[in-house]
């Protein structure tokens, strides 16, 4: 019989999550870790077996947080438009805001440090991005049969350069400004 556990894993997840986030996969120590979440390597490792099975556990934890958020903003009921800017703004804000707030995507900066080097993390990232297309193309095939978008558009086609505009405004979030990000956000709506 196993004992109980004597902390909260949603807890530790997010704390090792602000861990990764601050100094990306590679750059982060077991001690980073330790200090982090306040656990001892025993409970950390008796838990997550390893630094890389921690890691897949964080990427789950924020697909489930920050992935959902943004599932939802897409799944409501007001005009495609007004939830599409909701979504971009959301990563302009993100991006704008000052260190150390200004982390970027843990999924984008996974797949710009692991993705082809390394499997699990690959789909761990893969399966986020296709989620976030599959909930940007079932919002876009809503409001083409609601009207709001041209039904001649591919939705599937659609969705992928809403995907890839979004991440793209992580990558750009890097380094351009809140006015240059916010431009890009009404030019991609224009296009809809």
């Amino acid at each position: 019989m196993s004992r109980p556990r004597g902390f909260d894993l949603h807890h530790a997840l997010d704390a090792a999550m602000t861990v990764f986030w601050e100094k990306g996969y590679t750059a982060t120590s077991a001690q980073d870790l330790v200090d982090g979440t306040g656990l001892g390597r025993g409970s950390l490792y008796n838990t997550f077996q390893s630094k890389h099975g921690l890691f897949e556990a964080v990427l789950r934890r924020y697909d489930t947080v920050w992935t959902s958020r943004q599932v939802e903003v897409l799944e409501g009921d007001e005009p495609i438009r007004d939830r599409i800017r909701t979504v971009l703004m959301t990563v302009v804000e993100e991006e704008s805001a000052p260190l150390p707030e200004h982390r970027g995507c843990l999924a984008v900066n996974s797949a710009m440090e692991l993705a082809g080097r390394d499997e699990e993390v690959t789909g761990l990232v893969q399966y986020i991005f296709a989620r976030m297309e599959e909930a940007l193309h079932e919002a876009i095939q809503r409001a083409q049969r609601g009207g709001e978008i041209d039904k001649a558009q591919d939705a599937r086609q659609l969705a992928q350069y809403l995907l890839s505009s979004m991440y793209g405004l992580r990558v750009l979030g890097k380094v351009a400004d809140r006015q240059a990000l916010t431009g890009i956000v009404e030019k991609i709506l224009q296009s809809l």
